[in-house]
């Protein structure tokens, strides 16, 4: 069990989504999209879509931080464990919050605005199912060994994720990881097996190049020259067929 979950579970999920994204690009272009449903409703949209993408970002930065930046780096930069842990106690549970109030509030209008939950597939249900326990998972693992110096998961999860990018998954440092911690990456992996079949798939698809492109610049027009076209005198230009 312990080599199906931490040594071909991980390799499956990655593999799911290679092929998922390499596979919706090539016959389901049209269907790369968030599917929004602002057109039938707005208000509520406002409030609770910047709070799960700001509150989702900052899960996603702290999880790429805390798995892939060696405790040597941070050490090296002064920061100690006891204030890496604060930092990850206080900042992840700060951005699990958020996350989980604009999810809430996601879900709340999905099945209280009658056009926006008649929108609404399995699909749709079983990656807010996913995303959610995911999430609330993770809140649950760090909440649970807060104390102290809470849970040092850089001395096991995080090598052992490292490890997979070299193909030879250090299995043996899963072995003692809390079950909440456990628990958490395995309905992670399955998470990121689930991306590129749901509206997820957007986030490979952000608009990054509209932070470099050109300004455009808006130019007010003179009221007086609103309306229809003056008359010219003289003959007019006709298009030749």
């Amino acid at each position: 069990m312990t080599t199906l979950l931490w040594g071909v579970l991980p390799y499956v999920a990655l593999t799911l989504l290679i092929a998922g994204l390499i596979w919706r690009y090539r016959y389901d272009k049209y269907g790369w999209t968030t599917r929004s449903s602002q057109v039938y409703e707005s208000k509520l949209l406002n409030i609770a879509s910047p709070a799960f993408h700001y509150g989702i970002l900052f899960v996603l930065v702290g999880h790429l931080v805390g798995l892939f930046v060696p405790e040597s780096w941070t050490d090296a930069l002064g920061v100690s464990e006891h204030t890496y842990h604060l930092l990850s106690l206080y900042g992840g549970t700060a951005a699990g919050i958020l996350t989980v109030v604009g999810i809430a509030l996601l879900i709340y209008r999905r099945r209280t605005r009658a056009p926006v939950f008649r929108a609404t597939t399995v699909n749709d249900k079983l990656m807010y199912l996913v995303l959610v326990a995911a999430i609330v998972m993770g809140m649950i693992a760090k909440l649970a060994h807060s104390s102290g110096d809470g849970y040092n998961y850089r001395h096991t999860i995080a090598p052992w994720a490292r490890s997979l990018f070299t193909l030879s998954p250090d299995i043996e440092r899963m072995e003692g990881v809390p079950v909440s911690y456990q628990v958490h990456a395995v309905i992670g992996m399955a998470l990121i097996a689930l991306v590129p079949y749901t509206r997820l798939v957007h986030m490979f698809s952000a608009p990054v190049q509209y932070l470099f492109r050109p300004y455009i610049v808006y130019r007010s027009r003179d009221p007086k020259q609103l309306g229809p076209r003056p008359e010219r005198r003289g003959w007019e230009e006709t298009m030749r067929r």
